[in-house]
């Protein structure tokens, strides 16, 4: 395989077997890689950790996880489910079936669930007025309004239960598999959870997805109804380059914060939920930053174009394609230590001709010890056409054969 002879001056080959077809996530390839670094050996984070039950550290660009705490255990997102809301928002926009300057009404049940007389988080839209969307979108992202979450649940699928239908449908087109969302606004639904881990998933696919509304997040304050409030999140205020995104609080879920910040160029995605006390919950968010920022770095492990592995093609006018990633392929590792890594390619195979060049067609995997730091899509580096009849009843007949051998391999083994 080209892609692992290119990548002899740095890794090892521990194993390689064959796709079987049918099967998803078939381990194709394992590479175990040390990253050189000075003398001494560490593990992973061996003496970091804060108090929040629920933590995540990722890094943007590569999606790299830097520390966790239960980050795959679904909690109730308070109002961190905003996010979400949000997302679908965003998305219209995109689509151009919504208009920033388009106004919406404030019925009388978004006013009186979200709105003033709610007594929670609201903007104060006035019952049965209309709001323009550019100031909906304020009234969710800095003052955490009910009311404007609501406001647009009902505009754009009725009402809000179809609307959190709405909601985890696109969480599951997202990857996000623990969002379950009940309403827009994040109030409380014990049936309403989501992990750390796929808040900052869902973070960054809104930093990199909508750059245009990101400027939002980092609105100090707004001013609706001539009620000015203040956004909420403490990062903001902690001069260490935050610039975003959701703080959330219920008395059954805790103080929760989706933040974000970048030195030196580095986008950090920080993610607590579950604490006891809403001072603890920024510091707890500041102190993961920082520590991210000042222990790792950013290292490379494919280049640009560059082939991770080759998977087999049944039926093409060739037998492999080139596996790529859609740029380089960073990982953040330690400063001070050396880095014990494992590389695993998965990818559902044989590959079927034909195939079209950027086609996504399998998945990169970085292990720590037992813990995945880093998954991303490989894409094919090249066109592959349809082989000619008598090279599919080949590649046919080898397959068939492959699987007699496996069979009575395993039947062996039961033995």
């Amino acid at each position: 395989m080209r892609g692992v002879r290119a990548l002899t001056r740095f890794v090892r080959i521990n194993g390689c077997t064959s796709p079987r077809p049918g099967i998803l996530a078939i381990f194709a390839l394992m590479l175990a890689v040390t990253l050189a670094a000075p003398a001494a050996r560490a593990q992973f984070a061996p003496s970091f950790q804060i108090s929040a039950p629920y933590a995540i550290l990722m890094d943007f660009a590569s999606g790299t996880v830097l520390y966790e705490k239960k980050a795959d255990t679904p909690w109730p997102p308070a109002s961190l489910a905003k996010l979400m809301t949000m997302e679908i928002v965003f998305n219209e926009i995109k689509r151009g079936d919504l208009k920033l300057d388009e106004e919406l009404v404030v019925s009388a049940n978004a006013w009186r669930k979200g709105g003033a007389p709610s007594r929670g988080s609201s903007m104060f839209a006035s019952v049965h007025s209309k709001v323009k969307v550019a100031d909906l979108i304020q009234g969710v992202i800095v003052q955490s309004g009910n009311d404007a979450c609501i406001v647009f649940a009902e505009a754009l699928a009725g009402n809000e239960d179809l609307f959190a239908r709405l909601m985890s449908e696109r969480a599951r087109e997202l990857g996000l598999t623990s969002a379950d969302f009940r309403n827009s606004t994040g109030l409380y639904d014990a049936d309403q959870t989501i992990s750390v881990r796929d808040l900052a998933k869902l973070a960054a696919h809104l930093i990199r997805t909508y750059p245009e509304f990101f400027p939002y997040y980092s609105q100090r304050e707004f001013t609706w109804n001539k009620i000015r409030q203040l956004n909420r999140n403490p990062l903001l205020d902690m001069n260490i380059g935050a610039d975003g995104m959701k703080t959330g609080f219920t008395k059954e879920s805790g103080y929760g914060l989706v933040g974000t910040a970048v030195q030196n160029g580095q986008r950090l995605i920080v993610v607590v939920n579950g604490v006891h006390d809403q001072k603890l919950r920024g510091e707890e968010a500041k102190k993961l930053l920082e520590w991210g920022f000042r222990n790792f770095e950013a290292r490379l492990l494919f280049q640009e174009g560059a082939t991770v592995t080759e998977a087999r093609v049944f039926g093409g006018e060739r037998g492999h394609v080139p596996l790529v990633g859609a740029g380089a392929i960073h990982l953040l590792t330690p400063r001070s230590a050396g880095d014990k890594i494992l590389v695993r390619v998965y990818y559902t195979g044989p590959l079927r001709a034909p195939i079209k060049k950027g086609a996504e067609s399998g998945r990169l995997k970085v292990f720590r010890g037992d813990r995945i730091v880093l998954e991303q899509p490989l894409y094919a580096g090249a066109d592959v056409g349809q082989g000619s009849l008598v090279q599919r009843a080949i590649d046919a007949t080898s397959e068939t054969a492959i699987g007699w051998v496996r069979s009575a391999m395993s039947s062996v083994l039961k033995r």
